[in-house]
């Protein structure tokens, strides 16, 4: 049906364009709107969802004659929800967004998704070429086996540097010291925030050196990296030595030096008794303690997202030079910058290619910048002259507040050209402006394990002998950082490691990563 009421449109328009029929009686036959039932996930249900109908995304269904019915998940039930959803065979036509279907549903279910390598080659110009010029892309969208089941993204706008490190400049200033430059230096510091009442209300026992939860994956990332401890964001505890080579972080002799030197920070008492066993509330409420933060150290992407209220103790920490003097910092753009599963198209979906058509629009720099911020004027000016400033919100939100009430955000299909880019001008006080300007650790960015892809086979291996790996390594972690003896257990632990499988994940980890490397170069 949707077939004749096309041939008739191209019928009618001929005899308008022959002058046989009015126009007027050719308006009233055009087609009505190709109807596509897609579902998404928000974080939360605070933020509107009007958007999705208006601005950019009400222009784009109007460009393509289409009309998407939402259905609107949130992340808080989502998981038994995507459940249900997955095993009733009733589909939506597509999945926005990567928060929605995992690697692991995609897997699982794989017979109820599209395969888009030929349909993005005839439907999608625009993502096509950035295939060709940004390999990265290629490499995130395909499996091993170089098919494409899902549309990939990549964020504008994006610092360098992840997490950066960030010292209490009050209580430096209160005691006279000159911020570190080095691990050691940390460590003098450390013990002066300890001894001598850094933050000067009398008692010189109710500081906290540091503080966080105490996790393996992120110390690696964080208060470790002075020795090179870098890792994949992904929980795979995956990162690349001083030769490039795809290495098991916690088997390293590097780890085993950075996890000595922590354990001797603990036995100082220059990190919280209750490291291991507080819960993120606990630390939240120490770091943005009414009337001051009770720490001196932090990690974070910002010193507001992390202390808020007490932001303004800290500065930025130029990153510290390790025991082989050069300096690390954390930066890992396939995971924070890149994903994909931005849209999943489903067997249920009986015109993908009008669909594809409509998602490749997102792959253009000014949609790209609507989708990530909101739409052209409410919350982005164009300036009229090639440049586009981002308008600080009326009602006293947050930048990064707006930018979820009124876009897609981190979700959905994106790429932004960085000549583009570099006309876009963002307030410097708050969200993504302040982040650029903290990039000061910029130039000690290296090459970081990056997110791989997995045949099948290799998918099910991982999810059989990754559980008790992981869990092995995050409790001797901390059992050695609070009780010590790593040189004793050293090779009785790497012996329990291979008995549980570990040789066979990183002849995995290995395999995948050669695969990345020979689509990117």
């Amino acid at each position: 049906m949707k077939k004749g009421r096309k041939q008739l449109s191209l019928l009618l328009a001929a005899a308008v364009a022959s002058g046989t029929i009015a126009p007027a009686v050719f308006a009233s036959a055009e087609e009505e709107p190709t109807v596509f039932r897609i579902a998404t996930v928000r974080w939360t249900d605070a933020w509107p969802t009007e958007f999705l109908h208006e601005g950019i995304m009400g222009e784009l269904e109007e460009k393509y004659n289409i009309r998407i019915e939402w259905d609107i998940y949130y992340n808080s039930d989502w998981s038994e929800q995507k459940s249900l959803l997955l095993a009733s065979g009733d589909l939506p036509d597509a999945f926005l967004g990567s928060i929605c279907l995992t690697s692991s549903d995609m897997e699982q279910n794989k017979e109820n998704f599209v395969e888009l390598t030929d349909l993005i080659a005839e439907n999608m110009p625009n993502l096509s070429a950035i295939f060709e010029s940004d390999t990265d892309m290629l490499a995130l969208a395909q499996n091993t086996d170089g098919e494409i089941y899902s549309l990939v993204k990549k964020l504008p706008l994006r610092a360098a540097t992840a997490n950066n490190a960030y010292i209490n400049q009050t209580w430096l200033d209160n005691l006279g010291l000159e911020a570190p430059t080095t691990y050691e230096e940390l460590e003098t510091v450390l013990e002066a925030f300890l001894n001598e009442d850094a933050d000067g209300d009398g008692d010189p026992t109710n500081e906290i050196p540091y503080t966080y939860t105490g996790t393996l994956d992120y110390d690696l990332r964080n208060i470790l990296l002075p020795f090179g401890t870098l890792v994949s964001r992904a929980g795979n505890y995956m990162g690349l030595n001083a030769d490039g080579e795809a290495v098991f972080m916690p088997v390293e002799e590097n780890y085993k030096e950075a996890v000595k030197w922590m354990h001797n920070l603990y036995e100082k008492g220059l990190i919280d008794a209750e490291y291991f066993t507080q819960d993120s509330s606990m630390y939240s409420a120490k770091i943005a303690a009414e009337g001051g933060s009770q720490t001196g150290l932090m990690f974070g992407w910002t010193a507001d997202a992390e202390a808020g209220v007490n932001a303004g103790e800290f500065t930025i920490l130029k990153s510290l030079a390790g025991p082989d003097g050069n300096c690390y910092v954390e930066s890992d753009p396939t995971f924070l910058d890149m994903s994909d599963r931005e849209l999943v198209i489903t067997n249920s979906c009986e015109n993908p290619e009008l669909l594809l058509q409509w998602a490749d629009e997102f792959y253009t720099d000014l949609v790209t910048l609507q989708t990530y911020y909101g739409s052209i004027p409410e919350q982005i000016s164009d300036n009229g002259d090639g440049t586009y400033t981002l308008l600080e919100p009326e009602d006293g939100t947050s930048l990064d507040t707006s930018a979820w009430s009124y876009s897609l955000r981190d979700f959905g299909p994106k790429y932004m050209s960085d000549e583009f880019a570099a006309n876009v001008i963002l307030p410097t006080t708050q969200g993504d402006g302040v982040k650029l300007a903290d990039d000061v650790n910029a130039e000690y960015v290296t090459d970081n394990f990056p997110v791989v892809s997995y045949t099948s086979e290799q998918t099910e291996t991982m999810n059989i002998i990754t559980t008790d790996i992981y869990s092995y390594v995050s409790t001797q972690y901390a059992h050695w950082v609070v009780e010590g003896g790593i040189d004793e257990e050293w090779d009785s632990y790497l012996e329990q490691l291979n008995a549980m499988g570990l040789q066979e994940l990183l002849t995995i980890q290995r395999d995948a990563y050669d695969y990345y490397l020979s689509i990117t170069g």
